[in-house]
């Protein structure tokens, strides 16, 4: 597939590099070229291994680019800053990344790339970065730049210039500085890549990660890759003697999530089919084979191997291998290797083959997978997300759903990590043992287990966590006190998930920690209000800019807070006498009856000026990182009003195909249109019973002459309600719930009954509605055993 020379002559007599090269045509003296990755594929080629077809954007490329079009010194001014510094950190890669996605590509590389991708095939693609200091003997930098799946060729230039911008994350600055790389000194080559639809995929370490030893270790779950690679999901785990190519370990994990294509082309999140989800994802023959292809791989390079692979009909497919950079120095590592022998590494402590649990230490609190070595001692820090990092003090074990290389920071701090889901191969577990940090992945439920501020001692060779000190002494105080006490308000494991309506973002912390699946309601009103201005009159004062802003920070104090559970966040949404109190508030129309005047989209569609500065603060959000927001429109009264809306999101560069986005029903008509409106786009709608029950049966329920007559529970706002629910099944839309009645078990037992994909009361109803949800949920599955 080569497209001839790699080099130009240009009419001055100077030599330039091709935008792009073929895999076949690089290999490991190419690395300053086409980056680590890139290199590392052309090797695997040359040497006949199975590795998918693809050309490189060369690191040439990526520095002419930022070079020609003038970008360069302010780029590395901008990162030029103290890393510890989270807000000037933040502003770097925000500015940094601002630089290059809004530099035009020269026409002569679009035109290249779209070339290589035509003789390539027109099928959807893989584009991975490939930096120049990425995957090196001493250093993986894993993680730090960015993938995108299911590329198609009207959106490879911009997924390209999306992996260049990833070079200037937050993490990747921090990591770089960290690790005293300069800035400038490092360049990013970009692989596009034949998708793999992979049924089943993994890691491999071809040697003991820690020890080197003669033992490979293999990760699988179903779907693509990108659940393993990202922590989402605990994989299958095992352990093979390559001396006696014997499987000495097979420990098969409760795979609850799987990655796969979407209809649209998106990687999407999709649970695993129940039958699936305890089933071993490799056969014995399978795990042979991997092993073969792994052990060549090592051979070739003369170093234990880090492999990603895929299968797809049959067939294993190498996505990209590494050295593993973690091995301990032979002479330190005796012990780890001989304890190995006893305890395979990398498997959870006494589980083969979905077997139970061994009896073990009544001071064993949790079992997982050890995927950092070494025996640890510290108090418990229960990380949610970014905003929880300053809580981690020198000495503390963070506790978290599963790491992400945005802990590093924390992590450098902690004693250890532990989580509850992922795998040793996990990108953010390659970093643990890169920084020595000892750590515990797939422990499954640590964050609800165990408390803030308990002691606790971490094996990160055994993959157990104990109550006490490293060497506990019990004292007759301790005699007395009893066991140690656990939670009492641990959240139960429900089907429909609980989540939190949240007013003020001041609140977020305090919604968090009720243990809710994500906020079912944010409304942005407070966020205005509490600057007792009136939109058009903040614009006037302070520009369009500083409104983003205002909406940004406030929602962002949330989205941190909840990360990665979604956050959603309804659009503008006060009623005309709530802004005529405010300054500017005297050019507000004056009405008899607000609730059912000029406010939702009505308001919003009207001035389209400040709805597409909302719309913008949107936007600013998913560009800064936070995919868990959603966007929703309140007061629809059918799909013109989506449409309509739907257009000005476009307008504002918001692409409605790739973020979560929907309405409320609040009116009969809605609930009545709503065949029309699911067929507009969107992905969930959310029940406002307060404006629903009082618009379905004519009641204020702010009239004390009428208020008795105001009944969520009304068979009329029921049978909306559930025509709605019904529907939207049919068209694979989710349905919720954020008014008040969410707080009532009767509405609670209703739409459990119906099948509502979730449900968001008050804080301060959140623990009660949990054991509801549970309590329905046992009902309907014992009745339909029975």
């Amino acid at each position: 597939m080569a497209t001839g020379t790699s080099l130009i002559v240009v009419e001055d007599g100077t030599n330039e590099s091709m935008p792009t090269l073929w895999l076949d045509e690089i290999g490991a003296d190419d690395l300053a070229r086409v980056g680590g990755k890139a290199a590392s594929l052309g090797e695997l080629t040359g040497a006949g291994l199975p590795v998918p077809s693809a050309f490189v954007v060369t690191a040439d490329t990526y520095r002419s680019f930022i070079e020609a079009t003038g970008i360069d010194e302010p780029l590395f001014e901008a990162v030029d800053v103290d890393s510890d510094d989270s807000q000037a950190l933040a502003e770097a890669a925000e500015r940094a990344q601002e630089l290059i996605l809004e530099t035009d590509t020269p026409p002569s590389v679009r035109e290249d790339l779209l070339a290589a991708y035509d003789e390539m095939g027109d099928e959807d693609v893989a584009v991975r970065s490939s930096a120049t200091a990425e995957d090196l003997p001493d250093a993986s930098f894993a993680g730090q730049q960015d993938t995108y799946l299911n590329v198609s060729r009207t959106d490879l230039l911009q997924r390209v210039k999306e992996c260049w911008a990833s070079l200037f994350t937050q993490r990747a600055i921090y990591y770089r500085n960290e690790n005293d790389f300069a800035h400038d000194a490092v360049d990013i080559a970009v692989v596009v890549q034949q998708m793999v639809d992979a049924e089943k995929s993994g890691v491999m370490f071809t040697s003991h990660p820690s020890t080197g030893g003669p033992t490979a270790i293999i990760e699988a779950a179903w779907g693509l890759g990108e659940a393993v690679v990202s922590g989402a999901v605990s994989p299958d785990n095992y352990i093979i003697d390559r001396e006696t190519e014997t499987i000495d370990e097979v420990t098969v994990a409760d795979k609850k999530v799987m990655c796969v294509r979407g209809e649209d082309g998106e990687t999407i999140e999709r649970s695993v089919p129940e039958e699936k989800r305890n089933e071993r994802v490799l056969s014995d023959e399978e795990i042979h084979r991997l092993l073969e292809v792994g052990e060549r791989v090592e051979e070739h390079y003369d170093t234990p191997q880090d492999v990603e692979w895929a299968v797809y009909e049959d067939e294993v497919y190498l996505l990209q291998s590494r050295p593993i950079t973690t091995i301990d120095d032979p002479e330190g590592s005796a012990g780890s290797a001989n304890e190995a022998e006893s305890q395979p590494p990398g498997a959870k402590s006494g589980v083969a083959d979905g077997g139970a649990m061994e009896s073990q230490s009544e001071a064993v609190r949790l079992s997982g997978i050890g995927s950092a070595p070494g025996r640890v001692t510290g108090v418990v820090r229960i990380v949610d997300k970014l905003d929880n990092l300053d809580k981690v003090e020198d000495g503390d074990i963070i506790v978290a759903e599963m790491t992400t290389p945005d802990m590093v920071p924390a992590m450098k701090r902690a004693n250890g990590i532990i989580t509850d889901e992922g795998g040793m191969t996990s990108h953010a577990a390659i970093v643990s043992r890169e920084l020595g940090v000892p750590a515990v992945v797939g422990a499954e439920d640590a964050t609800q287990k165990l408390r803030d501020g308990e002691t606790i001692t971490l094996d990160g060779d055994k993959g157990t966590v104990e109550k006490g000190a490293n060497v506990p002494e019990t004292t007759e105080e301790d005699k007395d006190a009893g066991p140690v006490e656990t939670h009492s308000a641990v959240k139960p494991m429900t089907g429909t998930e609980v989540k939190v309506n949240v007013s003020i973002p001041e609140a977020a912390e305090r919604a968090a920690a009720t243990g809710a699946d994500g906020v079912g309601l944010l409304r942005i009103e407070h966020m205005i209000l509490s600057t007792d201005k009136t939109p058009s009159r903040y614009v006037e004062d302070h520009g369009e800019r500083a409104y983003v802003d205002e909406i940004v920070e406030g929602v962002r104090s949330v989205a941190e807070a909840f990360y990665p559970r979604p956050v959603r966040v309804r659009t503008l949404d006060a009623p005309s006498d709530e802004f005529r109190q405010l300054q500017g508030g005297e050019d507000e129309p004056s009405e008899h009856n607000p609730m059912l005047g000029y406010r939702g989209i009505r308001r919003s569609l009207d001035r389209p000026g400040e709805f597409k500065l909302e719309l913008r603060a949107f936007e600013r959000l998913y560009d800064l990182g936070y995919d868990n927001v959603e966007l929703m429109l309140p007061l629809v009264t059918d799909a013109e009003d989506i449409l309509r809306a739907k257009a000005l999101m476009q307008e504002v560069g918001i692409d409605p195909e790739k973020r979560d986005w929907g309405v409320m029903v609040e009116t009969p008509a809605s609930a009545l249109s709503i065949e029309g409106i699911c067929e507009a786009g969107i992905d969930f709608v959310s029940f406002g019973t307060n404006d629903l029950t009082q618009y379905t049966l004519a009641v204020d329920r702010n009239n004390g002459n009428v208020a008795d007559r105001f009944d969520e529970l009304h068979p009329a706002v029921l049978e909306l309600m559930r025509q709605v629910i019904g529907t939207c099944r049919e068209h694979d839309v989710a349905t919720s719930i954020c008014g008040q009645a969410a707080s009532k078990p009767q509405m609670v037992d209703f739409l459990v009954d119906e099948g509502v994909t979730s449900i968001s009361p008050n804080i301060d109803a959140v623990r009660d509605v949990q054991h509801e949800v549970k309590r329905v949920e046992q009902r309907l599955l014992l009745e339909s055993v029975r």
